[in-house]
């Protein structure tokens, strides 16, 4: 075997973002269409819970890497919001505007529910609580069901309200007050989160631009809420207090992280620096304030584990509003021992589930 085929030996446990996953389940179905990926990271909490995003990727090693990022960050950020759940995540290849049909979410239900537990799915990019509804029609492991049927409703109001309270703890960690009024505010990606997002934002007072790839979208919701759309071609030379991602993830990049003019980095996208470690370190050396993205978006997961909890709305939002103290402590801990935000965040969340491996094993 030459060189170039001993660099296809490790397809999947050679990902850099592997980072050892417990399981990996690949599902094709001919009759439906149906091909996607479930990953579970790691369920020493709790069985995983993560939700299923359907993108038209251009490539299976572009589903696999997502996957693998993706359920990696909903362990840490079940770990950190104090969780009983583990970190898992599904993909789905296809277009979910001419490819998803009733009989290809079944289907999808069905592997889920071959897992007998160890993975509980949820609503993600490209899926909504319909979508749910009819997975919940073959296996009892979904959540974020319609609330017509004992669910907790769509988690997107609940993430969105948890971002604010995160950006208002990043406010009150960088300029000494929690208050947005007049803060200049880039909200990237106006999906369901982002659009609740600049609600908060605009009912704050803050001065918000909003920018994404939909631009029937876009004119909806600068109507809506009377806010500017940002009509220039380069957002991170754009002076402004606080950059929230709300889109998909790695906007923080090699290329972008030195023209960021943002005092704050404060969004819904998952996994927004696309090299966790050094990008934590080149944005701390900027004196540039980042939310860990796994904490502050947890309002989703904590709205959806409701349903596993029997908690009403009330819990939800206390639970959601301690976001703001965990990240002001998180922040806190970072400067106070000169840590990354990125790792003093992975820090407590990796503890979390050491501890309770050691108990495990007792």
């Amino acid at each position: 075997m030459d060189s170039k085929d001993l660099s296809k030996v490790d397809p999947v446990f050679g990902q850099a973002s592997f980072d050892n996953h417990e399981q990996i389940v690949f599902c094709n179905d001919k009759d439906t269409g149906l091909k996607a990926i479930i990953g579970i990271h790691n369920t020493v909490l709790g069985p995983a819970l993560g939700g299923t995003r359907m993108l038209p990727y251009k490539n299976e090693w572009e589903a696999l890497n997502d996957v693998l990022r993706l359920s990696r960050g909903m362990t840490f950020k079940s770990a950190i919001t104090g969780l009983n759940l583990g970190g898992g995540k599904a993909v789905i290849l296809g277009d979910p505007k001419t490819q998803k049909t009733p009989e290809l979410m079944k289907r999808f239900g069905e592997f889920v529910h071959s897992l007998n537990g160890k993975y509980i799915t949820a609503e993600d990019v490209g899926m909504h609580t319909e979508d749910m509804d009819i997975v919940r029609e073959v296996t009892p492991y979904v959540t974020g069901i319609s609330e017509s049927k004992g669910g907790a409703g769509s988690p997107s109001p609940i993430t969105a309200y948890g971002v604010f309270m995160g950006m208002k703890a990043a406010a009150q960690f960088k300029y000494g007050s929690n208050i947005l009024e007049d803060k200049k505010v880039f909200v990237q990606g106006i999906g369901s989160v982002g659009e609740a997002l600049v609600e908060h934002l605009v009912n704050e007072g803050a001065e918000v631009y909003i920018t994404d790839i939909n631009k029937e979208r876009l004119e909806f919701v600068s109507n809506k809420y009377h806010v500017a759309i940002y009509e220039g071609d380069d957002l991170y030379n754009e002076e402004m207090d606080i950059y929230a991602p709300c889109a998909l993830g790695a906007t923080v990049n090699d290329e972008t992280i030195y023209r960021l003019k943002a005092d704050i980095i404060a969004g819904a996208a998952n996994n927004q620096l696309v090299e966790e470690t050094k990008h934590g370190r080149i944005l701390q050396e900027r004196d540039i304030v980042y939310a860990p993205d796994f904490l502050i978006n947890a309002g989703g997961i904590i709205n959806v584990y409701a349903e596993l909890e029997d908690y009403d709305k009330q819990e939800i939002i206390r639970k959601t509003e301690n976001i703001y103290n965990t990240t002001l402590e998180i922040l806190d801990s970072a400067k106070a021992n000169n840590l990354t935000t990125f790792e003093a965040a992975y820090k407590i969340a990796s503890e979390r589930i050491e501890t309770r491996k050691r108990e495990n094993s007792k």
